[in-house]
């Protein structure tokens, strides 16, 4: 037996080397491209993948194929969320000189990285894989994807696409390759060859990327809690929570997973979310919920991203026509208290608080126990609770009067750039926070010329001012 999987594995690494090969020449050839030829590829890419009449049928088929989410979700991400991906970084100067810093004299440049693993998961599988490879091409590199194999015909389509795309522009297909029959090993395998990796998935992907001895760009778990104070406008935080907490039937990891509702406007809200298609549990209906969403101490991979009917059918519950989303009261976090973690379906934790300390309180000790670093949201019109509480949480982002969902990953409507990929730095365990983008994916060249005036330092008694006062 020891012998067989040694010459698995050895067939495995020949496999991907002789992709690493292929991949390697590709980018060769586009090592020394200008902007306007880069650019020129980006732009046929993503044409290829979201121009009316193909973005419909890839959205058809990601919900044939997965059975996750539904074709409205889809269809929003790989139409739009594209084009705006592309919008946000075809005027990014991202050959050559990319910064010139006069103050330090300091010149950068920009080089390829070279070959970029990337690893997509089977809930965002349409416009992971397009984003992430015009964010490889941006930097001049080319991409190998390696999808979730429940994706796999998926991505193999949309690469397919990209490629022709690609030829189209007078550039070799290789510069993106799909691994069309994705395994453990492979990816395994991707990941020590490859130059840099690009994690999109779950937590024991991101955590093998880490450790595969190659650089990596790995993202955290999400689990995304929503405070609602007394200044908010409630049928904007309601309507807008909805469209969260349902997009895509919550297969994204931004999707509202816990909302804290200020005591004063809890009835108020609720009410309100339950006009958005909201659906209250009773402690029945919630520990019926709790029993189909876990097993052994997992979520459940037949509850991901299905309609709020088939939920209530798996678990035994009659719900009004209509209902969209469930509602379930809690107290606590942690392990004794399993609806405070991330739950992949369109189901919301709903907590109380007295005021925004207390607020604060429970989204740290909610994200302490999943989630830590992603990403929070606070619907409110004060500034100070705005900034109170994005300064005494341990999060990466924190979306104001926004729809969380489609908004921390960048839309449209904000300054965040356009990506599927979230750093959470590290309260989740990850090398960076920011949303990453072409610009992860570079390397840098930095000149350095001598100063007009050199710099000086400073007498003791000015520089040390401070300790030697302190330290008489």
């Amino acid at each position: 037996m020891a012998a067989e999987t040694a010459a698995a594995t050895t067939e495995e690494a020949k496999t991907i080397a002789a992709l690493i090969e292929r991949s390697r020449a590709a980018q060769a050839q586009i090592e020394n491209y200008t902007q306007e030829q880069v650019d020129e590829l980006i732009t046929a890419m993503v044409w290829a993948v979201a121009q009316p009449g193909v973005a419909e049928k890839i959205a058809q088929f990601t919900v044939e194929e997965t059975q996750l989410g539904n074709y409205d979700g889809k269809y929003l991400k790989i139409f739009r969320k594209t084009r705006a991906a592309l919008y946000d970084i075809i005027n990014d100067k991202s050959v050559g000189v990319i910064e010139e810093d006069k103050e330090r004299n300091i010149v950068k440049i920009a080089k390829p990285v070279g070959v970029i693993g990337a690893l997509t998961p089977c809930t965002n599988p349409e416009a992971t894989p397009v984003i992430k490879a015009i964010s490889a091409v941006k930097g001049r590199n080319s991409i190998i994807v390696a999808p979730h194999p429940r994706s796999k015909l998926t991505n193999k389509m949309i690469c397919d696409l990209m490629r022709d795309a690609i030829v189209a522009c007078g550039a070799p297909a290789d510069l993106v390759i799909s691994i069309d029959s994705p395994s453990m090993e492979l990816t395994g395998e991707l990941m020590k060859q490859c130059d840099r990796i690009l994690a999109t998935g779950g937590a024991p992907m991101v955590k093998s990327a880490y450790s595969s001895g190659t650089p990596a760009l790995g993202v955290g778990a999400g689990n995304a809690v929503i405070t609602v104070d007394d200044t908010a406008n409630l049928d904007e935080a309601a309507e807008k929570i909805r469209i969260s907490k349902t997009l895509d039937l919550a297969a994204s990891c931004s999707s509202d997973n816990a909302v804290i509702a200020f005591e004063s406007i809890k009835d108020a809200l609720l009410e309100k979310l339950v006009a958005q298609g909201g659906y209250i549990c009773n402690e029945d209906e919630k520990a019926k919920l709790q029993g189909i969403i876990w097993e052994d101490g997992h979520i459940a991979s037949r509850i991901v991203a299905q309609p709020a009917s088939v939920l209530a059918e798996m678990a035994g519950i009659e719900i009004p026509e209509g209902r969209t989303f469930f509602i379930v009261p809690e107290t606590g976090a942690g392990p004794a208290h399993p609806f405070s973690g991330e739950k992949m379906s369109v189901v919301m934790a709903f907590y109380t608080a007295k005021g925004i300390d207390e607020a604060i309180a429970l989204t740290n000790a909610i994200q302490a126990y999943q989630g830590q670093g992603h990403s929070c949201g606070i619907y409110s019109y004060n500034d100070d609770n705005i900034m109170k509480f994005a300064k005494a949480t341990k999060t990466s982002r924190v979306m104001v009067n926004q729809p969380q969902a489609p908004s921390n990953s960048g839309n449209l409507w904000n300054g965040m750039r356009q990506t599927f990929s979230l750093g959470c730095g590290s309260w989740g365990g990850n090398a960076t926070n920011n949303n990453i983008t072409w610009q992860d994916l570079i390397n840098v060249t930095w000149i350095s010329k001598n100063l007009d005036k050199p710099k000086e330092l400073p007498a003791d008694e000015v520089l040390f001012a401070s300790a030697i006062n302190k330290l008489k």
